[in-house]
């Protein structure tokens, strides 16, 4: 079992922290944006959007912004049961940086996780605990996938961004190999390995995510929206939305500024 103690997102170019970890203690941080520098048992670590740095009892550490760097990031500390220690992440040295190819994925429960700890509704801690379970998980299923070099990091940032350029449209895995030279069954399968995610459902995400900005902050309907983001059929954009978010369109349209 998780029990969350600390979230919190940190931001700006003046940020400067120190301190030692209470007994029992873990201190997970990932850059979202920007870089940042920790000094960890006497060794120097530049921290970049993408990389998680795991803290574990009695580490004293060291962190600082870097001179007119912006940065932004998410701290969370946690204890971790008996039960949970079998978690490859937890499983780690007392000092762990890493290179996460499942960010996307990690990046939007942690956004719901700062959500519920900052708005405390019903049950949070338990939401809170449920969530953050969630991205050890993903993080300790990629670690289980085995390290990922720095190339293949490339490859897909690659493909992630022709995917942003053009999810609008239907991707294939032909389009993907040729983005970064390579077949299109080594470039799918590459891809599934260094995000977590296949094409397919990472091109839903980001229809999806632009879907949710534009049921808040336009006028379009549903049906418009539906095929601005890549869906001729409006109830398979439902079925998806619904899949993804729990909920339904409909109920963010409610949510719309009365200036919209």
């Amino acid at each position: 079992m998780i029990e969350v103690s600390e979230v919190r997102q940190d931001h700006g170019v003046e940020w400067y922290e120190e301190g030692q970890l209470q007994q029992q203690g873990y201190c997970l941080v990932i850059v979202t944006y920007g870089k940042c520098v920790y000094w960890v048992n006497h060794e120097k670590l530049i921290m970049e959007k993408g990389d998680l740095l795991l803290l574990a009892e009695g580490v004293p550490f060291y962190g600082k912004s870097i001179p007119t760097v912006f940065h932004t990031k998410y701290k969370i500390k946690f204890q971790a049961r008996e039960d949970a220690m079998k978690l490859s992440i937890l499983q780690q040295p007392e000092l762990f940086k890493h290179r996460m190819g499942c960010y996307d994925i990690v990046l939007e429960r942690l956004k719901e996780l700062l959500h519920q700890w900052k708005e405390k509704p019903s049950y949070y801690e338990m939401m809170s605990a449920a969530l953050f379970t969630e991205v050890l998980i993903q993080i300790s299923q990629e670690l289980d996938r085995g390290m990922i070099s720095t190339e293949k990091h490339r490859c897909a940032e690659r493909m992630k961004y022709y995917i942003q350029q053009n999810y609008r449209d239907r991707v294939t895995k032909e389009e993907l190999g040729n983005a970064i030279q390579r077949t299109p069954n080594y470039a799918a399968a590459l891809f599934r390995q260094v995000t977590g995610q296949t094409i397919s459902e990472y091109v839903h995400h980001h229809r999806i995510k632009t879907a949710l900005y534009l049921l808040t902050e336009s006028m379009l309907t549903i049906s418009e929206i539906a095929e601005y983001v890549g869906y001729s059929d409006v109830s398979y954009f439902y079925r998806i939305f619904k899949r993804i978010t729990g909920h339904s369109p409909s109920d963010y349209v409610h949510e719309r500024s009365p200036i919209v």
